[in-house]
């Protein structure tokens, strides 16, 4: 990572006046550590990079997930219960990762390190699973269809090969999700306005991309998977990771970078023990008497400080100056911006938990919805509808609304707003997509009620059981997709904006650490319900046979389960208060800033 070295060097330089040598106004610098120039960095052409990046390795990661759990069954000979466990864990984990490669990448390496390190963990993950499928697992050849299975493993091996292949895809994934997010709004400046535009654009773009890679493995790699050509599907998925890893590299002479600004949580616990040493001291009435620091030791760009905020007024002790403090020892005394960062993360932690229930509606689509659609008629005119394949109309709903938001619904209200160049803020969005995952919800339950009522409650077998087409779920996955556009475009955009400067891969890794525990969280659910509905002369709401339980009360559980959640999720929202920062710093104290971020990365 040479390229990435950023060393000391000589003054900034000032041809201000031309154009193309007009400098970032966020602090951002080149691979070389100099001042970024802003024609010849980020923007656009480093952002459509990550884009086509993104999707490839979406695409990738795709082609290997959304099957696993058949190749369980059919190749690796597990049963349906130990399959589903083993895969429900292994996708929790891909998300836990998230948090180290945050981690990482805003502590020490640095966002360019850490995406190039995890996507090549990545694509060896990928290599060794489709050589260890060849060589070992997928035999006799041709086998891992719905007729034939695959002979037993015998070799623990081979076993404990293919595991180590998974989580090293797991680890890779995981850890490069959060930060490339990040890493891709970074090319847009956000204090000139137009590039700020741009920045928030980028979010919906990004996840318009991942699902545009989604779709692909959900039809193509999925079909031929489904058919036993697992080794194909897995050698296509690495072929994707290895182009998406050389057009990242490609892109390298070309992106902005900020600097990583050390061990976020030595900094968190710092204002926390400085802050219980001076319990007994009294609290001063007014903000600006606690230490603002030098500048130096701020945990962003070193250019903007927090403005202070009365909310968790304990924490400000650690900022307060006593006759016995040395203002060098951060374990006594904090600057306010420190301070701030701990309010900052405690402030976005009520509206984090409400994500959570989305999250369960949200994983919805991938279980119960697939079964729902296999208990449904799902040939049409002779040829198969796969259930999985459905949710391609959440991916085409995600893609469609993505544009007519930004281009007709923001503009119409910023135009009704009048008083705002934007439309609805990142709360009111996140608050739009609860109230139609609630619609989602409802819709589902509706057309489990009428799918019963079609249904034969005496089948053994139970795909195509009901009469009632596989179309009729169309209406649940577009809601689900719009949704998403509200809620997890919004919330990208919430917690990378609303994050400390140097915690903003921790931001985005919020997100899908949602979406994780959202996982978790269903699972839970399930055998909750199961557990209860369930006695000696009634199967409960979710048995094996649809046809003999009640779905749709689940489906409508979860839409008041939702419901609760809105209303709890509308308090957080109105007492949240957004952060802010004074304006960025110029002229010669912004050349020793500079000066002192030449280091390497």
């Amino acid at each position: 990572m040479e390229c990435l070295n950023i060393d000391k060097m000589g003054e900034r330089d000032e041809k201000l006046g031309n154009p193309e040598e007009e400098i970032t106004l966020d602090g951002t610098v080149d691979k070389h550590g100099r001042p970024a120039v802003r024609a010849k960095t980020g923007r656009w052409f480093a952002g459509v990079l990550l884009l086509v990046n993104q999707g490839l390795a979406t695409l990738a990661f795709f082609g290997v997930g959304e099957n696993l759990v058949l190749f369980l069954t059919r190749v690796m000979g597990e049963d349906n219960a130990e399959a589903a466990n083993n895969v429900s864990k292994w996708t929790g984990t891909v998300y836990i990762f998230s948090l180290l490669g945050a981690f990482l990448s805003d502590s020490y390496w640095g966002r360019y390190k850490t995406c190039a390190i995890f996507q090549a963990i990545f694509v060896a993950g990928l290599v060794s699973l489709s050589v260890c499928s060849y060589i070992f697992l997928v035999k006799p050849n041709g086998c891992g269809d719905e007729i034939t299975p695959c002979g037993p493993h015998d070799s623990s091996i081979h076993i404990v090969l293919f595991y180590v292949s998974i989580y090293l895809i797991a680890l890779g994934n995981g850890g490069y999700q959060p930060t490339i997010a990040t890493f891709g709004s970074d090319q847009f400046d956000e204090d000139h306005p137009q590039e700020s535009h741009s920045k928030v654009s980028f979010f919906g773009y990004f996840y318009l991309a991942l699902n545009l890679g989604s779709l692909f493995s959900n039809t193509f790699l999925v079909y031929f998977e489904d058919k036993g050509m697992w080794t194909l599907g897995f050698w296509a998925s690495a072929g994707s990771a290895i182009l998406a890893l050389l057009l990242f590299l490609i892109g390298t002479p070309s992106y902005r970078h900020f600097k990583p600004t050390g061990n976020p949580i030595s900094r968190f616990c710092q204002v926390v023990v400085a802050a219980i040493r001076k319990w007994k001291i009294e609290q001063p009435s007014n903000g600006g008497e606690l230490y603002e620091g030098d500048g130096r030791e701020l945990a962003d760009n070193s250019s903007r400080n927090i403005l202070h905020t009365k909310e968790f007024k304990f924490l400000d002790k650690a900022a307060i100056i006593t006759s016995k403090e040395r203002l060098h020892d951060r374990w006594r005394l904090c600057p306010v911006t420190q301070v701030e960062e701990v309010k900052c993360i405690l402030r976005l932690f009520p509206i984090w938990l409400c994500t959570i229930l989305y999250s369960v509606v949200f994983t919805q689509m991938a279980s119960l919805f697939v079964e729902q659609g296999n208990a449904m008629k799902t040939t049409v005119s002779g040829f198969h509808i796969p259930p999985a394949s459905m949710s391609s109309f959440d991916i085409l709903s995600v893609a469609a609304l993505i544009f007519i938001y930004r281009r007709v619904l923001d503009p119409l209200v910023a135009s009704l707003k009048k008083s705002s160049i934007r439309g609805l803020t990142e709360l009111q969005r996140m608050g739009v997509g609860l109230i139609i995952a609630i619609m989602g919800m409802v819709a589902a339950g509706i057309v489990e009620h009428f799918r019963l009522q079609y249904a034969n409650k005496d089948c053994s077998h139970c795909t195509n059981s009901s009469s009632l087409s596989i179309f009729w779920q169309v209406p649940q996955y577009v809601l689900i997709g719009a949704s998403e556009v509200f809620m997890y475009v919004g919330q990208l955009e919430f917690f990378n904006g609303q994050a400390p400067d140097g915690l903003k891969s921790f931001g985005s890794a919020l997100c899908m650490t949602s979406i994780s525990l959202g996982n978790y969280v269903s699972s839970l659910l399930v055998s909750v319900v199961s557990k209860i509905s369930t006695t000696d002369k009634m199967p409960g709401w979710i048995p094996g046979n649809l046809n003999k339980g009640h779905l749709d009360r689940f489906y409508f559980l979860l839409a008041a389960l939702t419901t609760a959640d809105f209303v709890v999720y509308l308090i957080c929202a109105k007492w949240y208060k957004y952060i802010e920062f004074e304006q960025r710093s110029s002229g010669k104290q912004d050349e020793e800033k500079q000066g002192d971020m030449r280091k390497p990365i």
